[in-house]
């Protein structure tokens, strides 16, 4: 039975490493890469860049696809094909409703600085409690 797993994706070392388990336990299923770009805002750490920007979803395409070439690569090298999308908002919450069309999410234990996790909390822990899904954390 192929099922859809969703792996959230932001370039940070331990995503790096969900990813590769991704690949590993679940080569044989329909992998989707995730890309969350924060809420444009001049208060919140890199989101901050986006307030500035002219073109939004220009910037956004390119801080994606920043993330999407090494995870890409990647997933070719296990010879799997992934899918990718991207979401705008708080990333937890936009895992969340992304996690609704697949069977199960494979992240990192935590990304992004510890100042971002002071200021917005854990991401993952977010996502293991209000995923409609199975969530594997990985370390």
């Amino acid at each position: 039975m192929v099922r859809r797993v969703l792996v959230p994706v932001d370039g940070s070392e331990l995503a790096t490493r969900a990813l590769e388990y991704a690949l590993d336990v679940h080569g044989d299923d329909d992998i989707t890469l995730l890309y969350v770009a924060g809420e444009a805002s001049p208060m919140m750490g890199s989101a901050a860049k986006l307030a500035l920007e002219d073109d939004l979803d220009e910037a956004i395409l390119e801080e994606a696809e920043e993330v999407f070439g090494p995870a890409r690569e990647l997933a070719d090298e296990c010879g799997v094909s992934a899918d990718a999308e991207i979401g705008l908002g708080k990333p937890a919450s936009v895992i969340v409703e992304h996690a609704e069309n697949h069977d199960v999410v494979v992240l990192g234990s935590h990304s992004s600085s510890l100042r971002e996790r002071l200021l917005v909390g854990n991401v993952a822990t977010k996502v293991v409690e209000n995923a409609p899904v199975p969530v594997t954390v990985v370390r």
